[in-house]
């Protein structure tokens, strides 16, 4: 089937980083997105503003779209299911209906025969009080969800910490309760598959965050090539056994030892892989647009090491600085209001030529 136009369910920064990408490679895009003036729609050709469930808004969707694709993991499964009647969705609804509840994604991850974190489920104040006993009274409790950039969580590091009423007070909402990783550092890896199986995965990153949210993602990563490689084996277990079409992004934590333990995936591109548009021939946004697309996927090599760092709320008037450099790309999102934890933009300093990372432990091993 030849491709025309590229629907996108959602109007924020990265589905108009998608809709950049399409219209590089000569595809229109059309967004669904209620609110007026999104980011994507600035750059896409048309915008459909209603709601991601509406159904005539869907039907004019898959009218006009070739194939549909969607910029945030929290779309309805059953919007995507009914377009997925019309038109191809990618990646498939499976992977939203696995990544929007916290505990299905754990036991999926782990039936993929992937480490997380311990946890339980966590249904009424009873469950809790039995799931922190398990775990000396220390744990993370989020909602199962719709929690995002730190918001929906609660976290217990002794049994001081308010136990009674802590269901109710995210909302009296089925949780999960999620154990104390002890961890070194946080990376992350953006892979991307195929519709006929070709699977290819960029450098892991190594994330920092801030108020739980990204702050940096640095690569490369300080880890070995042995935990790198497990990383890129536990994204070709995840793709393959959702049969996934796009680009995804799966975050670990990296244990003393370099074992790696799976945090949480996203079936879309990902926050911590905006540096491949700067330090890489193939973005991210290109890479996905090519899977739904039904074009050769391309290689994921960087040539560069780098710095990315977002630019969230009144760090946008750092911007005259960051556009002096000359070793910088600046990406800003086209949002007009400066909000405290609303990302703005993001920059990417290119640090070096290709090098070999610090890894702490490395030399001694090697000797």
């Amino acid at each position: 089937m030849t491709i025309r136009a590229i629907g996108i369910i959602g109007g924020g920064q990265l589905g108009r980083m998608l809709a950049m990408a399409a219209a590089r490679l000569g595809f229109r895009t059309v967004i669904l997105e209620p609110e007026a003036d999104c980011p994507a729609a600035q750059v896409a050709n048309l915008q459909i503003p209603a709601a991601y469930d509406d159904p005539a808004a869907l039907a004019e969707l898959a009218r006009l779209c070739d194939v549909v694709t969607y910029e945030f993991e929290n779309v309805p499964v059953a919007a995507a299911e009914t377009l997925a009647r019309e038109v191809p969705v990618y990646p498939p609804p499976k992977a939203l209906a696995v990544s929007q509840d916290r505990l299905v994604e754990k036991r999926f991850i782990n039936d993929c025969g992937i480490a997380t974190a311990k946890f339980h489920a966590v249904d009424g104040q009873a469950d809790l009080e039995a799931a922190l006993a398990d775990f000396s009274g220390q744990g993370v409790l989020k909602t199962r969800r719709l929690g995002y950039d730190g918001k929906g969580q609660k976290v217990y590091r002794s049994t001081a910490d308010g136990i009674e009423g802590g269901y109710a007070a995210l909302g009296g909402v089925p949780l999960i309760l999620e154990s104390f990783v002890a961890f070194e550092r946080e990376v992350s890896i953006i892979a991307a598959r195929s519709a006929d199986g070709d699977i290819v995965c960029y450098d892991p990153a190594e994330n920092v965050h801030r108020d739980g949210i990204l702050h940096t993602s640095t690569v490369p990563a300080r880890i070995l090539p042995e935990t790198a490689a497990v990383a890129r084996d536990a994204a070709a277990r995840i793709l393959s056994a959702l049969g996934y079409v796009g680009v995804i992004g799966i975050e670990f934590f990296v244990l003393a030892d370099g074992s790696l333990i799976a945090n949480e995936m996203a079936p879309r591109v990902h926050n911590s892989g905006h540096w491949t548009e700067a330090a890489c021939v193939v973005s991210q946004f290109e890479q996905h647009i090519r899977a739904v697309a039904g074009l050769p996927l391309g290689k994921a090599d960087r040539h560069s090491d780098c710095i990315m760092q977002n630019l969230i709320g009144n760090d946008i008037v750092s911007l005259p600085e960051w556009l002096r450099r000359d070793d910088t790309l600046v990406h800003l999102y086209g949002k007009a209001e400066a909000r405290p934890g609303r990302k703005m933009g993001h920059v990417t300093t290119l640090t070096s030529t290709r090098a070999e990372p610090d890894v702490p432990g490395k030399k001694a091993r090697d000797r």
